[in-house]
């Protein structure tokens, strides 16, 4: 199980990257543009996902993953529980969000420094 903790210490590392506590939810995100999101409990993350995949996502492991909100249903956007996450799966996930929101120069500068 993964906590926001491993997620923070991810995203704190990614360029463009800032951490926001908004109405008691953490959220991140680059410059306006939100890529992973926590419930106030902090048991489910939401990140940024391609919209014509998501109902995909979620009917191969339903128990790990969940379409977003209805209000959300419009944003590139699924949730997933954080209790059915591991480590690797959670930095894909993270790391995928925020790519989606970075200039692919700044994607590829990231990975050339891996």
């Amino acid at each position: 199980m993964v906590t926001v903790d491993d997620v923070r210490r991810l995203a704190s590392r990614l360029p463009r990257s800032s951490e926001h506590l908004i109405r008691d939810r953490v959220k991140f995100r680059v410059g306006s543009i939100v890529y992973v999101a926590f419930s106030r409990d902090e048991t489910i993350m939401g990140f940024g996902f391609p919209k014509e995949e998501r109902e995909a996502l979620v009917a191969a492991e339903p128990d790990k993953f969940l379409m977003p909100e209805e209000r959300d249903l419009r944003y590139q956007w699924v949730q997933a529980r954080m209790a059915a996450l591991d480590e690797p799966e959670m930095r894909e996930l993270v790391v995928e969000a925020w790519r989606m929101c970075v200039p692919k120069k700044v994607y590829a500068a990231y990975m050339a420094a891996l």
